[in-house]
């Protein structure tokens, strides 16, 4: 594979290690980020006078960008963050570096679906949240400029996955009732790949298109601390009633990740149980 030159705006989770991926297959990256610490360029999304900026220290530099990836988040923000990360970032990116692939990481979270079905994505998207909204929002301006939206499951991985946490701590709870929600996720580590995955694959008929980025087996909340609780021999946690109002919305459906895997993308842990077993980090990490 010849030498790419990517840009990435956010260095969280998955952009840190996105960027160390893309290193190790021998592209050429530079990172941005709101703080700029580190080796990351300093670089705010919501700030065209900003993005102008990074892109005259990379031209300066030599570097112009093959493909640009926006895995920023809104770092726990409200509307306001989301409309200024989301919404002016995509607009601020499209403009200054206009002609250049662009991806952004979005989220499953637009489906609204309550009904238990399976979505994929053609199904509506009509988000009751303001979040949401703006989301949508970034994700028809990307479209319209010919770049790809890659909707992620809940990320979880070394270090990071809510559901074992909490199993660990002994503070989760099975939701009571007759519908226990389905729980969409994909492993940090996946979704890096699908990121790499459409940036190697020169096929420009790829582009303007949405992706969703979920592994193979969408789990109830119930089977998934059941079957944890059997994987770790740990006591099955106690039932509650749901909690309807969190942050993020309450939504039952199981997302279909056909459409990506219809381009070749195949998962390292195609399950979030079986990660556990196969992915010694996980528990390593939580401990």
């Amino acid at each position: 594979m010849e030498e790419l030159k990517i840009l990435i705006l956010g260095n969280g989770y998955l952009g840190s290690y996105l960027a160390e991926e893309l290193r190790s297959k021998g592209h050429h990256v530079e990172v941005a980020s709101k703080n700029g610490k580190g080796t990351c360029r300093e670089a705010d999304l919501g700030d065209v006078e900003s993005i102008q900026k990074l892109s005259g220290e990379l031209k300066a530099a030599g570097f112009t960008p093959d493909f640009i990836t926006h895995c920023a988040s809104s770092s726990r923000g409200g509307p306001e963050a989301y409309r200024s990360v989301f919404v002016d970032g995509i607009q601020h990116l499209v403009s200054v570096f206009s002609g250049i692939p662009l991806i952004l990481t979005s989220s499953t979270s637009v489906y609204p679906q309550v009904d238990g079905g399976t979505v994929n994505e053609d199904s509506p998207t009509n988000p009751d949240r303001e979040t949401g909204k703006y989301l949508r929002t970034a994700e028809e301006q990307l479209l319209a400029a010919g770049g790809i939206v890659l909707r992620l499951a809940g990320i979880y991985g070394p270090g990071r996955s809510v559901h074992l946490k909490k199993l660990l701590e002994g503070s989760a709870k099975i939701e009571k009732g007759e519908v226990s929600r389905w729980l969409n996720q994909i492993h940090r580590d996946d979704a890096a790949q699908a990121i790499i995955h459409f940036i190697e694959s020169g096929d420009p008929g790829l582009r303007g298109e949405i992706y969703n980025v979920a592994d193979d087996e969408p789990i109830s909340q119930r089977e998934c601390y059941e079957r944890l609780a059997r994987i770790l021999n740990l006591p099955v946690p106690g039932e509650t009633l749901p909690d309807k109002n969190r942050k993020r919305a309450w939504t039952h459906k199981r997302v279909s990740n056909d459409k990506i895997k219809a381009t070749g993308w195949r998962l390292r842990f195609p399950s979030f149980t079986a990660a556990v077993t196969d992915d010694p980090r996980l528990l390593e990490s939580l401990k």
